[in-house]
């Protein structure tokens, strides 16, 4: 009990968030040894997430590091190549291994192996405010007074996070999709379709289960006058129309934004490290965010083993923690940003005409790639 009478219960570190960012660091806490961490978070499990649901090769990877490849694999998509549709009718189809598991699947394996190793999962906690002292924070309360007291703190509250240290204004790309079912022969690939009303962005079909795709789009709505249900209506009937003549609709649409950056910034606090899309950590040309949150949230909690387990300076084990994350990410955020503006600038119509086919491949490859050089080196020096 505190001063107030009100419920506390004491860690090591509390994760504020399920989501892969907050549980990647919970598994790798466990893995590391660290006996005590809570993870919290306003929902109860398993629940549906709306996300395209697609994890890359570098994301597969990290599943692999973290000892939960083989639960997520057996109740996964596989699929073995990806179609890139771009203008004047060039595509690209690159071969490559991906994985799709809906997130309501993902995120409950993950949220199992972190238990399994020793975090204790407290459901249907609303975080009303981190708890600081001076600028220090030590712990979280909840809406309801419950309060959880600990060293340091994950945040992994997502899109909308109220607990990041940077809470500027965030550049936002919306998403619709829905879900469908349908002949197992359109099952086989991933699809990215580059639609001049959706630039910079694309929209997507993704195969979730032999006989079932979800499809969606991504675009940007800064004065927010576009009609997401009419935008996606039309990239269905232009790109969709005979599919879906021969596809049953399984639920209804949903929406989802998704925060990015063009930079790492800043991240932490006195006794606060941010993981994830909370952070901003999501690639801004293809929204991607699996691979960043998971890699992400396992820097983190190796610095956080180092802070709790030897006489290190935090403030500096933390600064440690931002070098690593801008050495990870922030190349492949410059490169985001270059395709960005060909998208959003008719430079894929020059690219389509000019470019040979095995270079277009060998980009692709680097996005679903990033540099294997940096993220060793972020590893070791966190």
């Amino acid at each position: 009990m505190n001063d107030k009478g009100t419920s506390v219960v004491r860690a090591d570190v509390v994760i504020v968030g399920a989501g892969p960012a907050g549980l990647a660091a919970a598994i790798r806490l466990g893995q590391l040894g660290v006996g005590r961490f809570v993870i919290v978070d306003r929902q109860n499990f398993p629940r549906d997430k709306t996300c395209g649901s697609a994890v890359t090769p570098a994301g597969i990877q990290i599943l692999r590091d973290l000892g939960v490849y083989d639960a997520i694999a057996s109740r996964a998509h596989w699929v073995h190549r990806a179609r890139i549709e771009l203008p004047r009718n060039r595509e690209l189809n690159v071969a490559e291994e991906f994985l799709v598991c809906p997130r309501r699947v993902l995120d409950q394996l993950l949220l199992e192996r972190a238990c399994e190793l020793g975090g204790t999962f407290v459901p249907n906690f609303q975080v009303d405010f981190l708890l600081q002292r001076g600028d220090r924070v030590f712990g979280v309360r909840c809406r309801d007074g419950r309060e959880i007291h600990a060293s340091q703190t994950v945040v992994a509250d997502g899109v909308h996070s109220k607990f990041a240290v940077d809470q500027s204004p965030r550049r936002l790309v919306q998403t619709i999709m829905g879900w469908w079912d349908t002949d197992s022969s359109c099952c086989d690939y991933l699809e990215f379709v580059f639609d001049r009303v959706l630039k910079p962005y694309y929209g997507w079909r993704f195969p979730e289960a032999p006989t079932r795709v979800n499809i969606g789009i991504g675009y940007e709505d800064a004065s927010g006058r576009m009609n997401a249900r009419a935008v996606f209506s039309e990239f269905l009937e232009c790109h969709y129309a005979n599919f879906l003549a021969n596809a049953r609709q399984v639920g209804g649409w949903k929406g989802q934004q998704i925060s990015y950056s063009f930079k790492t910034g800043k991240l932490t606090s006195p006794g606060r490290i941010v993981v994830g899309e909370a952070g901003r950590i999501v690639d801004p040309a293809s929204g991607e965010g699996i691979y960043q949150a998971l890699y992400s949230g396992t820097l983190a909690a190796q610095i956080l083993h180092g802070i709790l387990s030897s006489n290190i300076d935090p403030a500096s084990a933390l600064l440690k923690y931002e070098s690593a994350c801008r050495k990870a990410f922030d190349g492949s955020f410059k490169l985001g940003r270059i395709i960005r503006f060909l998208a959003g600038h008719g430079g894929f119509d020059a690219v389509a005409r000019f470019v040979p086919q095995r270079f277009l491949v060998g980009l692709c490859n680097m996005i679903s790639h990033p540099s294997l050089k940096s993220q060793v080196r972020a590893i070791s020096e966190a």
